[in-house]
C-alpha cells in the first residue's frame, strides 16, 4: 500500500510570485529610473570631456577609448531595455576597453610584467565573452 504523495514534498508546486505584483513592478519601475539615471550621467560625461577635447583642440587615443567606454554603456543599457543581446557581454567590454585606455594611459611608466599581466586580463575576457556569447546561441 502506498502512501499519499505529501503536498510539501518535492514534487508540489512551489509558490512564485507573479510579473503583476506590487514589488516587481517596483523593482522594475526603480530599476529603469536608475538605468535612465545612468544613461544621462553617461551623456553628460560624454559632453564634459567633448567639452574639454574641443577647448583643448586635441585629440589623444585615451580620449577616443574614454568615448567607448561612453558608448559601451549607453549600448549596455540599450540590451536591458530590448532584452536582446547578452547583458553579460557589455560590462566584459567595458572592461576590456578600460584596461586598453589603462595601458595606453600608463604604458610608458609601467614595468613590462604589469602590462603584460594587463593583456592577459584582456585575453581572459574576450576568452569569456567569446564563451557567453557562444553559450547563448546554443
Amino acid at each position: 500500500m502506498t502512501e499519499p504523495a505529501d503536498p510539501s514534498g518535492p514534487d508540489a508546486p512551489s509558490p512564485r510570485l507573479g510579473d503583476d505584483t506590487m514589488a516587481v513592478r517596483g523593482f522594475h519601475l526603480i530599476e529603469h529610473l536608475l538605468l535612465v539615471l545612468i544613461a544621462l550621467m553617461t551623456m553628460a560625461a560624454a559632453g564634459i570631456e567633448v567639452g574639454g577635447i574641443i577647448a583643448a583642440r586635441t585629440i589623444s587615443l585615451a580620449d577616443i577609448l574614454l568615448m567607448f567606454l561612453y558608448t559601451e554603456v549607453i549600448g549596455m543599457i540599450a540590451v536591458f531595455y530590448t532584452g536582446r543581446g547578452s547583458p553579460f557581454v557589455y560590462p566584459i567590454f567595458i572592461a576590456i576597453t578600460a584596461l586598453a585606455r589603462l595601458i595606453v594611459l600608463q604604458g610608458k611608466d609601467m614595468s613590462p610584467d604589469k602590462i603584460l599581466f594587463e593583456a592577459g586580463a584582456i585575453l581572459l575576457l574576450a576568452i569569456s565573452a567569446v564563451v557567453i556569447t557562444r553559450a547563448g546561441r546554443a
